[in-house]
């Protein structure tokens, strides 16, 4: 059997990086974890071929090759999707899909002949039983967790290493907290569970010794999801690995109370971790309720993030407009908690409802929705009707918040402001490679020469050199992720 597995494109959006890519020569910044997982959990004697439709196109040779084609994705790259069924379909092939994208979206894909949904470790050994005995069913679902410390290590061996920027890992599933607006609960349930650390460590073997040595991303929705386990188990284990292999980095998602450990913070940092991205949410007391973000309340938020930032981390931040208790003040209280914070990667959106949220429900029960989300955090829409500020007034100011903190002067003085706070471990530094010095180059022609905001560029490294020089590098990345914000802020306000 031939399986044609398929990762469909995301489009241009904030998390793609794609005009951070350029600098780089890299296609994508992630490659596709779950379909290498499943690959790895498909029979040892069949034929496996990987297109990742941000690398490449799926070729004529491919279809006339495959005898299954394999397609997962999220709700994001629903267009994308859409297309690779269609070329599949035309082709004559079998298809089976999968994912966040197909378990909310599925009767949009009518083309499709096999939904395996859910977790994969319960429900695709289902359907390939029933393929071997010749009556595979339509729809495999399962509403239960399944134990991940029996998740095969993904096929690397599939993947051209050389066209992404940070390779991922998980760990964990699931989350302690249950905030109105996120299906990561829903999807994958209250509890984290974790893989073994034995489990961990040889998946970050396999990937050194393909001969990565950038960064890693541990994909987990709540990595200090389980603390203790953390603590005395898997931490302890990345600290003494790094001794043995150096220039990894690791960045992850986590809660806010991570400021509350100080001996956590130091273990992740010891253990390489040097970025962490939280959602912050909004700086109002009354959304964070409304939302049920119990563990952003009753906390200085803003010094919360100059602790970790003080740590070691470089803090990413996820923010949303659209609650129900936000009246017109909020937009320019986000402006100012976000230039305030340093938090130079932030990702600011409208509230949307997702299907399978407590919000999606209230929404529907309340007939506030319109249509479904599209996946994408910071494009500007929603599907929700506004029970009180009317949409003008939300959508102008979205706009104007985008329009601030991406903005040179507000961007470029946001960086500083993380700058002069962050406090870099010697483990987070990596390796300078000859790739980052030709970065540097394209930058100082790009935003250094032609851009109209060449004098906050020149500014902020000239700073940088003389007060922060071990800190040069960094600057000059988070002077190129600015460019790519910048791109995908005007499209949205446009």
């Amino acid at each position: 059997m031939n399986i044609l597995l398929i990762y469909p494109e995301f489009p241009d959006t904030f998390w793609s990086f794609k005009h951070a890519l350029k600098f780089v020569h890299k296609k994508s910044a992630f490659p596709p974890l779950g379909a290498l997982t499943v690959a790895a959990m498909l029979p040892k004697e069949w034929k496996m071929r990987l297109v990742d439709m941000n690398i490449r196109d799926i070729k004529a040779k491919d279809l006339e090759w495959a005898d299954y084609a394999f397609i997962s994705g999220m709700i994001v790259q629903k267009e994308s999707a859409l297309e690779a069924v269609k070329i599949c379909k035309g082709a004559g092939l079998k298809i089976v899909a999968g994912g966040p994208l197909f378990l909310s979206e599925h009767e949009c894909f009518p083309d499709v002949d096999h939904f395996v949904l859910n977790e994969a470790e319960i429900t695709l050994p289902l359907f390939l039983e029933d393929l071997s005995k010749g009556t595979p069913k339509r729809f495999y679902t399962s509403t239960e967790f399944p134990d991940i410390t029996r998740t095969p290590l993904p096929r690397w061996d599939l993947l051209n290493m050389k066209k992404y920027v940070s390779m991922n890992i998980q760990y964990s599933r699931g989350c302690p907290f249950n905030c109105e607006f996120c299906n990561v609960t829903s999807l994958f349930g209250h509890r984290c569970r974790t893989k073994s650390t034995e489990q961990i460590i040889a998946e970050l073997d396999v990937i050194y010794r393909q001969g990565w040595r950038a960064g890693i991303f541990f994909v987990d929705d709540n990595f200090i999801g389980n603390k203790s386990k953390l603590k005395t188990d898997l931490l302890p284990a990345l600290i003494d690995w790094q001794k043995k292999k150096r220039g990894i980095t690791f960045l992850t998602e986590v809660s806010i109370n991570l400021a509350d450990d100080d001996e956590l913070m130091k273990m992740m940092v010891d253990a390489g971790f040097d970025m962490v991205f939280i959602g912050i949410e909004t700086p109002d007391d009354s959304g964070l309720a409304e939302c049920s973000k119990k563990q952003n309340r009753n906390r200085n938020m803003l010094e919360d993030i100059k602790k970790m930032q003080r740590a070691g981390f470089q803090v990413q931040g996820g923010f949303i407009v659209g609650f129900d208790s936000d009246t017109a003040s909020i937009f320019q209280r986000q402006i100012d908690f976000i230039q305030k914070s340093g938090i130079t990667t932030a990702m600011v959106g409208m509230l949307q409802a997702i299907p399978g949220t407590r919000l999606y429900s209230r929404m529907k029960d309340e007939g506030r929705l319109i249509g479904l989300t599209t996946g994408d955090n910071v494009d500007g829409t929603t599907n929700i009707i506004p029970s009180k500020m009317n949409k003008e007034t939300l959508h102008a100011g979205y706009r104007k918040i985008l329009n601030e903190i991406y903005s040179h002067k507000g961007y470029y003085q946001r960086t500083k402001t993380f700058l002069k706070e962050y406090k870099q471990s010697p483990k987070g530094k990596s390796k300078l490679q000859f790739s980052h010095f030709m970065a540097f180059l394209k930058s100082i022609y790009h935003l250094g020469i032609i851009s109209n905001g060449r004098y906050y560029y020149w500014k902020l490294l000239l700073w940088t050199q003389f007060r922060k020089p071990r800190l040069f590098p960094l600057a000059v990345t988070l002077s190129i992720y600015g460019y790519h914000f910048r791109k995908v802020s005007k499209q949205n306000v446009a």
